[in-house]
């Protein structure tokens, strides 16, 4: 029993949530994450090594998208040709609610973390708090934000996509990695207890 995996077998299908994103995710629809690549690698040529402007780009996507439209219509009227089919262009109501619902439970857990630093004076948190911020902080200073984008996604593309394909090789390596951590866990512990002194009361009842 104490050499049994740590880990239950789970496909990383499943461990995706087995919908569209996973698909992606994992190649399983190769056109959409060859677009996805395609565009990512496009945006960050654009915009890092071409040095193009975000905000001149959007408009110039903007107005050829209203140009486009608007000769459409005006073809489509004269040739007796269809519009151009766009759907409603409104978000509803429910769309809206759920977005808030979400935005509120990211800053109820915030806000939860915050409190337990602050007041609760949780040290355990503090700690990875401050680990986790310095992280970020310390990868910021390679990458810009448009280049960390740009490698998560390709990470992301490709991390799931070969651990699904290795994925036993690399489970028994990391089960491998897990018990020589446990075994020398057990040894520090085992010295420190023993460099404890013992209370004069326990160190009698031993003699």
């Amino acid at each position: 029993m104490g050499d049994s995996k740590p880990y239950g077998h789970i496909s990383v299908h499943q461990a995706l949530g087995s919908g569209s994103v996973a698909d992606l995710l994992l190649w399983r629809k190769w056109c959409g994450g060859f677009v996805v690549l395609l565009s990512a690698t496009t945006l960050w040529f654009l915009f890092e090594r071409a040095g193009y402007n975000f905000l001149s780009f959007v408009a110039n996507v903007l107005l050829l998208l209203v140009v486009i439209l608007f000769f459409w219509a005006k073809s489509a009227s004269l040739l007796n040709r269809p519009l151009p089919p766009l759907p409603d262009l409104e978000i509803s109501e429910e769309c809206v609610v759920k977005a808030a619902d979400a935005l509120q439970v990211w800053i109820n857990y915030a806000l939860s973390i915050a409190h337990d630093i602050a007041i609760g004076r949780n040290f355990k948190l503090f700690l990875q708090i401050s680990v986790g911020l310095w992280v970020i902080s310390y990868i910021g200073s390679l990458f810009n934000l448009l280049t960390l984008i740009y490698s998560g996604v390709l990470l992301s593309l490709l991390v799931p996509l070969l651990y699904d394909k290795y994925q036993d090789h690399i489970d028994d390596k990391l089960f491998l990695i897990h018990r020589i951590l446990r075994t020398q866990y057990r040894k520090f512990d085992d010295s420190v207890l023993r460099k404890i002194p013992l209370p004069s009361s326990k160190v009698k009842k031993i003699q």
